[in-house]
């Protein structure tokens, strides 16, 4: 398209004056800048769109032709222009999450900020938290929610939350007190390599257990519950993930002696991310709501064990 936005603006702006000099002066431009601009678009569309008529332009059916297509379209675009200038409640966020955080914290998130802001479209990519790192690293999304270690000096990390990664089990032969080390030959299902929850719960028992027997991989975290209730196997997974199961009896959480596995939730962006007004609103928005569901859920287990 050879046809600039310059041109259409100046050649309505003619339309509406009939004289160059009234364009020059209202845009403070001179006079031959004008004329130059008009001139190079009759060369693009190939004809003239005006008639030199008493020292005056007026369109020709030419010109009337192209003023009636162009006309409405650069309204609107007008009106795009001033919505996003003038509005901090319109737009879109790309927006990562990890499986857990996805699974159980952003839904209610996200329907309640957009609930708020109707005009504000988010799209949600799901991945582990090495995915959602490097999403952020690329630029394909705006901001990510991830648990475990996140690492690139380009990546922004602030802690909105702590969560606790718990032992669970479904067979009764767990079902009893225990050391980590006792239970390291015993089969395991953990998340895939690039899982914060995987590489949390590793990283925490490395000094007490030599090598554990990790017999299933799955990248999902309903999926390893699933398989929990059919098997004699052990997982290490979020406390949030797991509330329903263990109230209803489903699962256990296994009795481990000297076992205290935590992990921050972190909300992480790119250094150089522009802030807009829009951006910010997100970020408070969900924060604050978010430190709510996670303060919410532990004053519930509070009272539970009370």
């Amino acid at each position: 398209m050879k046809l600039t936005l310059r041109q259409m603006e100046i050649f309505l702006k003619v339309v509406a004056s009939g004289h160059l000099t009234n364009v020059a002066k209202e845009m403070k431009l001179s006079q031959s800048a004008i004329s130059m601009s008009i001139k190079e678009l009759e060369n693009i569309l190939g004809k003239p769109v005006f008639d030199r008529i008493n020292k005056k332009l007026v369109l020709n059916e030419v010109g009337r032709a192209f003023y009636k297509e162009i006309d409405p379209i650069f309204k609107k675009l007008s009106d795009i222009e001033y919505e996003f200038k003038n509005s901090e409640n319109k737009g879109m966020i790309r927006v990562g999450a990890s499986t857990t955080i996805v699974d159980y914290l952003m839904p209610t998130i996200i329907c309640s900020y957009m609930s708020s802001y109707p005009d504000v479209k988010i799209t949600l990519k799901e991945g582990n938290t090495k995915e959602i790192t490097q999403m952020i690293q690329e630029g394909t999304i705006d901001i990510g929610f991830v648990e475990g270690l996140v690492l690139g000096p380009d990546i922004i990390k602030e802690k909105i939350g702590v969560d606790e990664l718990l032992v669970i089990s479904a067979s009764p032969k767990f079902n009893k007190s225990c050391y980590i080390d006792e239970l390291a030959k015993e089969r395991w299902i953990l998340r895939e390599e690039g899982s914060g929850t995987r590489e949390v719960f590793l990283n925490y028992i490395k000094d007490k257990v030599d090598k554990l027997n990790i017999f299933l991989e799955l990248g999902h975290t309903e999926s390893i519950k699933s398989i929990l209730t059919n098997r004699e196997c052990l997982t290490c997974i979020s406390k949030i993930s797991v509330e329903n199961e263990l109230k209803e009896g489903k699962l256990y959480r296994v009795d481990v002696k000297n076992f205290d596995c935590k992990r921050d939730f972190l909300m992480i962006y790119h250094k150089d991310k522009y802030h807009s007004t829009l951006f910010e609103k997100f970020v408070y928005f969900s924060k604050k709501l978010m430190v709510q569901m996670l303060e919410s859920e532990q004053s519930a287990r509070f009272k539970h064990v009370k």
